[in-house]
């Protein structure tokens, strides 16, 4: 049997893997489920927890063809608050680090197409008549920059950190834009602008789409900031959403009680670079949380909708192939039956953003509509909602309520539950 030290000593490495790689930010490195499942060569764990490799794959097959035994509804839930596992000032609003703001800069899935729309609104106005209001510029005051850049006749560029702040000064000096850019430092909502704007920046959209903030800071600047807020045009983005689906997980499968216990995370999510293959969707994305800016103060933030997703067998067998490589990356004995499981099985909700520019302009952050893996700086948000991933195949449900609530306060930090069952067919 393996000691009690043994066992704290995986516990901790597993939960040491899934915190570095929720804090990564990088899309040069990204820092994923990946690199834990190759850590695992040097420890004894998966032939110490899982099936002899002679036998993994029947046992394997045998759970799933017995599924008939497992109970007709699972229940599975989850709650956080926007800022568990990020970092924050004071504990009340997501902060960043240099490095993550170079991510978002260097992200090409996102920036072109922020340049693009802003570059529209510029051109259907009269030359050098457009007041620009930058929400959140952060310490390279990008946006802000290629309005100047492209005619706009002022710039006001909020940020609240004291320090990007101050950076984005020295930085649009040294662009020579002293002149068409004014730096204002605070939370928006505390600042009266000298003049209102014609149109707001406002790249203030977090992995869920309102925990950033946005809501709040988009509900005070329509009352007070801008000319015409009813305007879809006077936003860019005009609409943000969150997008979700039941999800697949290696490492959960890996890591099972009593080597890891998963409760130990307390509902901060697990948060993954959107081309990490170690998650993987089991269904259709749907539409959870859509806020539109020009509507923000008659439709409000907080929303509750319940959803219905049918486990998809076409994408279980998929995922079962993704599945195999990523384990054989660390696990080559134990591959074939590690994801014929993972891919049977759920571990939570994933959710992640899209936002609409303006009419033509859109940003992705996993490929739209299958919600595909691919390059970006925001992550993909998995809540573990069950301390054990729960058995699914083709055909079953996954019945939830979400329930976000979205507050008209900036320094209150939204709130998301998640609760339901997986239903068998």
């Amino acid at each position: 049997m393996m000691s009690t030290s043994r066992a704290l000593l995986i516990s901790f490495l597993a939960y040491a893997s899934i915190y570095s790689c929720s804090h990564g930010f990088s899309l040069e490195k990204p820092t994923s489920r990946r690199a834990a499942l190759e850590t695992l060569t040097i420890t004894p764990f998966v032939t110490t927890f899982l099936p002899s490799p002679q036998d993994d794959v029947a046992h394997a097959a045998d759970d799933i063809d017995s599924s008939s035994s497992l109970p007709k509804t699972t229940p599975i839930s989850a709650q956080w608050n926007a800022i568990d596992g990020l970092n924050s000032e004071d504990k009340k609003i997501v902060s960043f680090d240099k490095s993550a703001y170079q991510a978002m800069m260097r992200d090409q899935s996102r920036t072109p197409l922020f340049e693009q729309a802003i570059v529209n609104r510029l051109k259907a106005a009269e030359p050098d008549s457009q007041i620009v209001l930058d929400l959140g510029t952060g310490p390279f005051a990008l946006f802000a920059a290629i309005a100047a850049k492209n005619g706009a006749k002022h710039v006001y560029a909020i940020e609240a950190s004291k320090e990007a702040a101050a950076t984005a000064r020295e930085t649009i000096e040294k662009l020579g834009y002293g002149d068409k850019i004014t730096i204002l430092e605070g939370f928006s909502t505390d600042i009266t602008l000298p003049e209102k704007a014609d149109f707001a920046v406002a790249e203030i959209v977090g992995s869920v789409a309102s925990e950033e903030g946005a809501y709040a800071t988009i509900y005070d600047a329509h009352k007070r900031l801008l000319k015409s807020p009813n305007e879809a045009s006077s936003w860019i983005p005009s609409r943000i959403q969150t997008y979700a689906a039941p999800a697949s997980y290696t490492l959960q499968n890996l890591f099972l009680p009593p080597a890891f216990d998963w409760t130990k995370l307390q509902g901060e999510p697990v948060r993954f670079n959107c081309r990490d293959e170690g998650l993987q969707l089991v269904s259709n994305p749907v539409l959870i949380e859509d806020i539109s800016f020009a509507d923000i103060i008659t439709k409000g933030g907080s929303q509750q909708k319940q959803v219905t997703f049918t486990v998809d067998g076409e994408r279980v067998e998929k995922n079962k192939a993704a599945f195999l490589e990523e384990f054989k990356r660390g696990n080559p004995r134990e591959a074939e039956g590690l994801s014929v499981a993972t891919a049977n099985s759920i571990s939570g909700i994933a959710l992640w953003p899209r936002l609409l520019l303006d009419d033509n302009v859109e940003v992705n952050s996993r490929h739209f509509p299958d919600g595909g893996h691919q390059k970006s700086h925001w992550q993909t948000v998995l809540p573990i909602m069950s301390e054990i991933p729960v058995p699914v195949k083709g055909g079953d449900e996954v019945s939830v309520t979400f329930d976000f609530t979205v507050p008209t306060e900036v320094t209150t930090p939204s709130s998301y539950k998640i609760s339901g069952s997986v239903v068998r067919s």
